[in-house]
């Protein structure tokens, strides 16, 4: 194994090929050791040059894990990075609740993987899915930090830190004595675009965030479908739209607004919460609607890779969740001659 010095005379840094990377190792007095593995050998140089300059100039050490907490992380954090995001809102509003969290306040140096452990059990208390969040974003927080801020600090505590468990999939059904409920407690809501979206979106399957944001001019009253540009897993999406759904369009048209649906976010999560609480249906989530839709267009009789279609799922896969197949149905089926399986 070849080593070789590093660019500069001080000499902290060796740069050694590995396993077809580059290693450099870089040791120092103020940083102990801190290793870097590239794959090519220009970008070794540059980083282990870069280090030493910061080093020999006094300037390394910024993010020094003895001076810095997790609040300053997270709050630089949600200051250059979450903007740039497209889910920059609800992560916005889950990194505020951990800067008031008692976690945030401790120091690199001192946020061992045990602490994260206990953080993460207590957090268990608010749901599987919020700690999952909540450890995800600590994790790629701290490994920005030591990638690109300059945090000297050797390993990520939160990798060491094992994650819950995913609870199985929510199973919610929309009963039709539920959508009564609904559609007479939205007699009481001032804001007239409540109703039509929850409508429109058990026709559609969309998500709140894509009917919120839909366009007339994404709309085609005459194809009968609405784009859908950029969606959740990053691509865009043509959905054809069923009579009621071009009806609850219909009625939207009337409205001198550039969507049909003209209501912000905030407005409608508060609005829905409040119906949820007077139709007697709180543990009824808005994505539960997008799972009545999927249901729905099972059982109309449509294809996996139809549904798929409609809902944007690119893995036909997570749909299976939705077909509820019984056996007893199946049985059924296979009782009739080989040529009546399909119903015929």
């Amino acid at each position: 194994m070849v080593t070789q010095p590093s660019l500069l005379e001080a000499k902290v840094a060796t740069i050694r090929k590995r396993n077809n990377k580059w290693q450099v190792i870089v040791r120092h007095h103020s940083i102990g050791t801190k290793a870097q593995s590239f794959h090519c050998k220009s970008q070794a140089k540059r980083w282990a040059y870069k280090l030493e300059t910061a080093l020999e100039a006094g300037q390394y050490g910024k993010l020094c894990p003895s001076k810095i907490t997790l609040f300053d992380l997270l709050t630089r954090y949600l200051r250059e990075v979450t903007p740039q995001k497209r889910g920059k809102a609800p992560e916005a509003r889950r990194l505020n609740r951990l800067l008031k969290d008692s976690i945030s306040l401790y120091r690199l140096n001192e946020l061992s993987p045990h602490r994260l452990a206990e953080f993460r059990d207590r957090r268990l208390t608010d749901g599987i899915r919020a700690c999952q969040y909540d450890l995800v974003i600590i994790r790629h927080c701290i490994n920005l930090a030591i990638n690109e801020w300059e945090l000297m600090l050797d390993k990520n505590p939160a990798d060491m830190v094992k994650k819950p468990s995913s609870s199985p999939p929510r199973e919610r059904r929309l009963s039709n004595e539920e959508l009564q409920a609904l559609i007479n407690a939205s007699s009481q809501t001032r804001n007239t675009n409540v109703l039509p979206v929850i409508l429109f979106a058990i026709e559609t399957g969309m998500r709140r965030g894509e009917i919120l944001g839909l366009e007339w001019q994404l709309i085609d009253l005459n194809k009968r479908t609405a784009l859908l540009p950029l969606t959740k897993n990053g691509s865009s999406r043509e959905v054809p739209l069923s009579s009621k759904a071009i009806g609850i369009l219909s009625s939207q048209s009337k409205r001198d607004a550039p969507r049909p649906f003209p209501i912000n976010s905030n407005a409608f999560r508060l609005a829905w919460d409040r119906l949820r609480v007077r139709a007697n249906v709180s543990d009824l989530k808005f994505h539960d609607l997008r799972h009545e839709a999927i249901s729905r267009f099972f059982e109309a009789g449509l294809s996996l890779m139809e549904v798929a279609t409609i809902s944007g799922h690119k893995d036909p896969k997570m749909l299976f969740r939705y077909t509820h197949l019984k056996a007893e149905d199946i049985v059924r089926k296979l009782a009739k001659p080989c040529g009546d399986l399909d119903g015929k």
